[in-house]
């Protein structure tokens, strides 16, 4: 009778490792295509899929070569998981410093490099009050008003993070919260299960080719 319970325990056991296998292949294949609807905006598409199961993107829209990536975040205190999309222009700019505008910090974004930023720059008036903003040389970073300019284009709500720097420009956005009711019954932080949409991307290309280009008009 024992050995008969056994064998069900076993079986159960192995049935159930089966089927979770089989979960998770299904969600990396769903991840792996979350930038398929947006890849023919793009010149020369490139698409490798990195160690989290999403897919990483780099091709050339309107001329200029844009990097896109995917970060997922469960570490937040207090706060549902976030799918961070990273949309980075990768060409130098006219900035001569590094100048990072981070909305609502906690200090644990595992996308950026905010914290690596020497100095902590006051929050001129009319920028978001929940914001911190570094910068490795702030006597030379871009003027306040011309930032603010472009940060008054974009939903504050969903921006997590603006990086103008010599090297390129980086708009950190929020893509997906993880569902709250299946979060807090059962921990489920599975995201991405829906494809990126070029009309949530082109804005995002749009806004960084704008401020490339007013950063060229800098004295």
């Amino acid at each position: 009778m024992k050995l008969l319970i056994w064998a069900l325990v076993i079986a159960i056991g192995c049935g159930i490792a089966v089927r979770l296998r089989g979960q998770s292949a299904k969600r990396l294949a769903v991840r792996g295509q979350y930038f398929s609807a947006v890849a023919g905006l793009f010149d020369g598409a490139v698409v490798a899929v990195v160690p989290t199961g999403f897919p990483r993107l780099s091709g050339r829209y309107q001329g200029a070569l844009f990097d896109l990536q995917v970060v997922p975040d469960t570490l937040t205190y207090r706060k549902l998981p976030a799918l961070w999309l990273l949309v980075t222009l990768v060409e130098p700019t006219a900035a001569r410093a590094t100048l990072d505008v981070m909305l609502r910090p906690r200090g644990v974004e595992p996308f950026s490099n905010f914290r690596d930023l020497a100095v902590q720059i006051a929050t001129p008036p009319g920028f978001p009050e929940d914001c911190a903003i570094r910068s490795d040389k702030p006597e030379a970073a871009v003027p306040a008003e011309l930032v603010l300019t472009h940060l008054e284009r974009l939903d504050a709500g969903l921006l997590k993070e603006l990086v103008i720097s010599p090297e390129g420009l980086r708009l950190v956005w929020l893509a997906e919260e993880a569902d709250r009711t299946r979060y807090l019954a059962f921990r489920d932080a599975e995201m991405g299960g829906v494809a990126l949409t070029p009309a949530v991307l082109e804005p995002l290309l749009a806004a960084l080719l704008s401020l490339r280009d007013d950063l060229r008009e800098l004295p």
